[in-house]
């Protein structure tokens, strides 16, 4: 067995997720079904670095699986990305050590989260980006930012539902870019809960708005209760950009 290691990208719009659920769509089900018709039938588990929800894209995620077929990376590549939807790309397949975990090494990931900042919607942006058609003041947002960084209990920036019990996660880094009428929210950790990168930009638009002081977030993260913080932004903004190992 050859343990196999994917970089793929996909767009989350017409897909309930990541991760397998009985009679939805998903990412994992549906490179499972291609590595299956690769195998004759045989069934087929591919492991990933994270789950994303619906309506989330991934520019960089990673997966993993183990082969017995002796097949080279260009091949895998090309034979995955005729068997794929349209909406899923192989990018890279390498060949990795048995003790290789897509999961379990992850060392940091980044998200991105796009906002479309005019007055008017973009018909064509619609699903990848979130639009916010009122002002927002950018340096405020990003002093807020800054009470994001480091060690904290992310109780707080969690949504219901998740079975993590250890919350605290470190963030490395949150910077705030604006290019022409877009605004883009790139935010680097070791680790992300369930929506906290959604639940983060909520909070920074909610101060960008004016609506909230940015030393707000700090004492949101302090009171470790979800009930504290302000609204999620939605899915579609939001990217898993890349994983580090």
């Amino acid at each position: 067995m050859t343990r196999w290691k994917c970089t793929i990208s996909y767009d989350g719009t017409q897909f309930s997720g990541y991760q397998v659920q009985p009679n939805k769509r998903t990412v994992q089900q549906e490179i499972e079904t291609a590595l299956q018709k690769m195998h004759k039938g045989k069934q087929m588990r591919i492991t990933a670095s994270g789950r994303t929800d619906a309506g989330v894209h991934a520019a960089g995620q990673v997966i993993h699986f183990d082969s017995p077929l002796s097949i080279p990376e260009d091949n895998w590549q090309r034979a995955l990305n005729t068997l794929v939807p349209s909406d899923i790309h192989i990018k890279t397949v390498e060949r990795v050590s048995d003790d290789f975990h897509a999961r379990f090494d992850v060392k940091k990931k980044e998200y991105r989260y796009r906002i479309l900042h005019r007055p008017e919607r973009d018909l064509f942006r619609r699903l990848y980006t979130y639009h916010v058609p009122v002002p927002l003041d950018i340096s405020v947002m990003q002093k807020a930012a800054k009470y994001i960084l480091g060690t904290h209990d992310f109780t707080s920036f969690c949504a219901s539902g998740t079975q993590v019990k250890d919350k605290v996660r470190t963030v490395f880094d949150v910077q705030i870019h604006v290019e022409d009428d877009e605004i883009c929210i790139h935010m680097i950790g070791n680790g992300f809960l369930y929506q906290m990168v959604r639940i983060a930009v909520g909070n920074l638009l909610t101060v960008g708005r004016g609506e909230a002081e940015p030393e707000e977030i700090k004492s949101i993260l302090e009171a470790r209760d979800r009930r504290q913080a302000y609204a999620t932004a939605p899915a579609q903004g939001l990217y898993l950009w890349q994983v580090g190992y």
